[in-house]
């Protein structure tokens, strides 16, 4: 056993050293900058992003009791689905935005989803959205498996102005519909079924029995992933494959200001009824970016995987938005850490060659007791940084 296994130090190779975005002095002078100069810290990291009409303030802040108001480049405009693909699209529009790695490798292919792909089909679902009656302020639950269709509809409502709110796949259909409810939502993406780890959660059917206890005027696009049957109600139900390939392959975006929300996404209901907490455009999106670029220190020609489902919100920030913000080929997994056996991690790795991978310690946890050669029969050289998210 090697003396780095024994002491649990692993020291990164001088080339790494020598080319990393952050060494120990460069993030003490961030951290010392950002407290004592916090308008000319955050003002420098805005112009990460493109802005359609630039911000003059950068922070707005009030902290007495009974009056907390926190505001971030009010007077900016943007928009959070442009700055994840259309500013790209000059230099970039053939280069793979999203690779969709499936549930069962040996029953389907990983799919590699072009930033100018990636466009048209969120502009196709955008404009599907709007022609039934979706726009600005609006709220759409999305309860989705982990598939290309999850980026697609986060971005739609984005590029429209609508606000997403994701609930996890294996969610109730009681914790399903109390979300719809409390966001009032005008509408819910779902599919078919969830295949995850050799097994499939019936979504469509979970959403129908989520929709008895709402409103009767919330549609349901489905999304026909798996092919399961499903039941169907005429006037409710809408086939969103099937409008999307009759709908246009570009949208507008809409002009949003940075302190517009862009999404809601629900506590876990820990302490009491879960709570939605909503996050706004502009500052949102600069966080998401800088830290998905320096804490990981992503370069150009990375592939990027958070290994988190977009339930979460380390999804949001690490699978979709600081990834597609910063131009980065990002990896959407399907499965589970264990099937169709413990290698599965590894075997990704090897076959896209990762080499930024984003986990949890509960996934690790999972495989420690499966033994280590899982982890040495795959070739890992691609890996330069492993990142662990925290829990409880």
């Amino acid at each position: 056993m090697s003396d780095q296994v024994q002491s649990g130090v692993y020291p990164a190779s001088a080339d790494f050293v020598a080319k990393a975005h952050v060494d120990a002095a460069t993030y003490e002078a961030m951290y010392a900058e950002s407290v004592s100069n916090p308008e000319g810290f955050w003002a420098e990291h805005g112009k990460r992003i493109d802005w359609i009409r630039p911000f003059s303030t950068v922070k707005n802040t009030s902290f007495e009791f009974g009056k907390v108001d926190i505001k971030w480049f009010e007077d900016g405009t943007l928009n959070v689905s442009a700055n994840c693909i259309d500013r790209h699209i000059a230099t970039r529009a053939n280069q793979t935005a999203i690779i969709f790695e499936p549930d069962d490798p040996s029953a389907h292919e990983a799919r590699h989803i072009t930033y100018l792909e990636l466009l048209e089909q969120v502009s196709r679902m955008a404009n599907v959205l709007k022609a039934n009656g979706i726009g600005k302020g609006d709220r759409v639950v999305l309860y989705l498996p982990m598939i290309p269709e999850a980026a697609y509809a986060m971005l739609a409502c984005a590029r429209i102005g609508a606000i997403h709110s994701v609930v996890f796949a294996g969610f109730s259909p009681d914790a399903l519909a109390n979300r719809i409810n409390d966001s009032e939502a005008k509408a819910v993406i779902t599919a078919d079924s969830a295949p995850r780890g050799g097994r499939k959660t019936a979504l469509k059917s979970n959403a129908d029995k989520a929709l008895f206890d709402c409103s009767e005027k919330v549609k349901c696009f489905v999304v026909k992933h798996t092919g399961d049957q499903t039941t169907w109600i005429d006037g409710r139900d809408i086939d969103i494959k099937a409008e999307m390939a009759a709908a246009s392959p570009y949208c507008p975006y809409a002009e949003m200001n940075a302190e517009d929300p862009l999404f809601v996404l629900y506590t876990s209901g820990s302490t009491g009824r879960p709570k939605g907490v909503v996050h706004t455009s502009g500052g949102y999106l600069v966080y998401a970016a800088m830290t998905h670029e320096m804490t990981f220190d992503y370069h150009e020609g990375d592939v990027f995987w958070c290994t988190a489902d977009v339930g979460w919100v380390t999804g949001h920030s690490y699978i979709i938005y600081g990834p597609l913000a910063n131009g980065a080929t990002t990896l959407m997994f399907e499965g589970v850490p264990t099937y169709p056996d413990a290698g599965r991690f590894w075997a990704v790795c090897e076959k896209h060659k990762v080499n930024q991978f984003y986990t949890a310690p509960t996934a690790i946890r999972a495989l420690m007791g499966q033994g280590a050669e899982w982890v040495e029969k795959y070739d890992l050289s691609s890996l330069k940084v492993l990142g662990s998210v925290g829990e409880p």
